[in-house]
């Protein structure tokens, strides 16, 4: 499965192809590189191995028709025992961890000559609520016990990434690069952060992450923002991958996989390849180093992994960045971003397979399958259980064996 990008200004894309006819013997001369060639861009076949973790589907539900193509990485969210999630057509759904029984759906009612809503952003939990973002740009909170819709707000994009929410307001970043703070108890506006975009962006936005006081941000430029929770003025700006290339798609840089604060650092990785650990109350880089991606960390207590764009698993030293390990089985696999899990790191793919990684050497230690579909979102583990939800909207859970 190829990343998928999207144009926020006009540009123009031009395929060229040159038919060659007639002249059997041309074709010939390059048949043999042309097949090496598509082979080497092939997925990388999966190796058997002899697992030494065993793992237990526990349960599996279908929260409505997935994403598809749309290219959001919707995932679940678990607070207080309950998983939520929710689906482009299909509702919000709390369901119990263990069990997976649905404790309540809430399906926004359809306005007469409107379409459908398009639940895309989220769900985020919080101060009692559950917030999800259309892509219509709409942003609706509903009661975490039951369900019950309590207010609607609008920004002025699209909301493919989940809200956040603390200090009594829900913060919400659209897909034009807008922060907006919201009332936590009416939805009304309290503050807007504008920002700029590049050209041509990963598809994708990273979640808001809260710290005390601040919100950290993602950006499409390859950097991360602290922002003040009172009124949204930007603390401090700290770039992680710098868009170097001499095309738009060279420059790509997104820092599209949320960033995971821990005491006083940041951690964050780039689409460009780059992570970084930043120091959170002044921006200060710690380390950087050249392995990454789009799809987001994980943390242990010694150590950060993370997975590039090409396929690769790293685990690095989370005092140096020193990479301790590298996994390159999976190479073009389109990975998700990591989960810790246990003892072991874990990883989905564009074939719904998970990968169960040691978390001292990087070595495979079990594998299961979600379902045929792909996997985008990070998975989430919780309670001892890993969570994964596949863009046909099917949300799988499970455990490792005692």
């Amino acid at each position: 499965m190829k990343q998928m990008v999207m144009i926020k200004r006009v540009a123009t894309l031009v395929v060229l192809g040159v038919a060659l006819s007639g002249c059997s013997t041309v074709k010939g001369w390059f048949a043999g590189k042309d097949a090496a060639a598509k082979k080497a861009l092939e997925p990388a076949e999966l190796v058997k191995f002899e697992p030494t973790a065993k793992v237990d589907r526990l349960w599996s539900v279908n929260v409505g028709k997935g994403e598809k193509r749309i290219g959001v990485r919707q995932g679940p969210v678990v607070a207080d025992g309950r998983v939520y999630a929710a689906a482009i057509y299909g509702g919000v759904h709390a369901i119990d961890l263990q069990t997976g029984k649905k404790v309540w759906t809430y399906e926004p009612a359809k306005v007469k000559k409107q379409p459908k809503l398009r639940l895309s952003g989220g769900p985020g939990v919080g101060e009692g609520l559950v917030v999800i973002g259309t892509l219509d740009g709409q942003v609706i909170a509903l009661d975490a016990n039951d369900g019950s819709e309590k207010w609607r707000a609008k920004v002025s994009g699209e909301v493919i990434s989940a809200p956040a929410i603390g200090q009594g307001m829900v913060f919400v970043r659209s897909n034009d690069g807008r922060v907006t703070a919201f009332d936590v108890s009416n939805g009304t506006q309290r503050w807007f952060n504008p920002r700029e975009l590049p050209a041509l962006t990963v598809r994708g936005n990273a979640a808001v992450v809260t710290g005390p006081g601040v919100l950290f941000i993602g950006n499409d430029d390859g950097s991360v923002s602290a922002l003040a929770m009172t009124d949204g003025r930007t603390v401090w700006d700290q770039m992680v991958a710098n868009g170097e290339g001499r095309t738009e798609l060279e420059r790509m840089s997104d820092v599209d996989g949320a960033p995971v604060l821990e005491g006083n650092t940041l951690f964050v990785s780039s689409f460009k390849n780059q992570t970084m650990a930043i120091e959170g109350p002044t921006g200060r880089p710690l380390w950087s180093r050249d392995h990454g991606g789009a799809g987001g960390v994980a943390l242990t207590s010694g150590n950060v992994f993370v997975t590039d764009n090409k396929g690769g698993v790293f685990g690095l030293d989370k005092t140096s960045g020193s990479a301790m390990w590298s996994q390159t089985g999976l190479a073009r696999r389109s990975l998700t971003g990591p989960v810790v899990h246990g003892d072991y790191i874990v990883v989905g793919d564009y074939k719904g397979y998970l990968h169960w990684l040691r978390t001292d050497n990087g070595e495979f230690a079990a594998r299961a399958k979600s379902g045929g579909d792909a996997l985008l979102a990070q998975p989430v583990s919780a309670d001892g259980i890993l969570l994964v939800q596949n863009v046909d909207g099917k949300l799988t859970a499970f455990r490792l064996a005692q």
